[in-house]
């Protein structure tokens, strides 16, 4: 299964995981980047480090991880410059994104390692409101393909070069942050449907809105099931606008939870085409 929820290190995931990380200052994320790039070597796979520079320099972010020359030598270790491959103000096709990664993803198992990982360092790709729209979406999609493929990726983003508000729409489509804002999270699951966890309260509501517009929620049987075992809060915010984007697909609703106050909640606004499964 993925793992879902707070991380304070980056060692220690899996296939399928996906994390948003928000770093200070570039050592802190140089580091993580070698502690997850690490681990992943030593986990099978191939594994891509990807942030602004010349090869030169990023190679030299790396250093510190034992083989990393032969690594590098022999293919199990690559380095992309984002200034080679994006010019400055570039928007990221979301789809043909994804399928870059899928390509790289599949090379690195017919090549014989278990998966692809990818550190990325991908501020310089969200700084405009143009480029944030398209790799929000991208995050998801990329996200959706990770659940079902040997693929993992941690994604960084500068907190002195992007707002609170800008992370916050990336972060919640992730699985896995270091940051508690904005406190839920909607990504995708390894069932190939979607999962709801954390806290939506009045001040994330129209965040939560937003990120339900770049999901791809998916209908099952004819109802829309969402995963909501994780979540620990919604307020009544927050469910109208879940049941009005179920009603805008045209499919009841039905959320299959842990929480014992949405089961309340759905029955005091009245949501008839809202179902709440209670997970054992």
């Amino acid at each position: 299964m993925r793992r879902s929820g707070l991380v304070n290190q980056t060692r220690g995931l899996g296939a399928h995981d996906h994390v948003c990380w928000r770093y200070d200052d570039p050592p802190d994320f140089q580091a993580r980047a070698r502690e997850f790039l690490l681990d992943g070597l030593e986990q099978g796979y191939r594994v891509c480090y990807a942030a602004s520079g010349d090869v030169d320099a990023l190679v030299h972010d790396l250093s510190g991880i034992d083989g990393l020359d032969r690594a590098l030598g022999e293919g199990a270790a690559q380095v992309t410059s984002l200034g080679a491959t994006y010019q400055g103000g570039t928007v990221v096709e979301p789809e043909a994104q994804v399928q870059s990664y899928a390509a790289a993803t599949e090379a690195a198992v017919r090549d014989g390692f278990a998966g692809f990982r990818v550190a990325a360092e991908a501020t310089p790709l969200v700084r405009t409101p143009q480029q944030l729209a398209a790799f929000a979406r991208y995050e998801h999609l990329v996200d959706r393909y990770m659940a079902e493929h040997p693929f993992s990726a941690m994604c960084a983003y500068s907190s002195a070069e992007i707002e609170d508000s800008a992370f916050a729409q990336l972060a919640c489509l992730h699985p896995n942050t270091n940051a508690r804002s904005p406190g839920f999270r909607l990504h995708a699951a390894d069932d190939h449907g979607t999962v709801l966890g954390g806290e939506v309260d009045s001040p994330a509501v129209d965040l939560f809105t937003q990120a339900l517009g770049r999901v791809d929620l998916r209908a099952q049987g004819g109802e829309l099931v969402l995963d909501a075992t994780e979540l620990t809060f919604i307020d009544h915010n927050g469910l109208l606008r879940l049941a009005d984007h179920a009603a805008h697909l045209g499919a009841p609703l039905v959320l299959r939870a842990s929480w014992p106050g949405l089961a309340r909640l759905v029955d005091l606004l009245d949501l008839r085409d809202v179902h709440v499964d209670h997970a054992a």
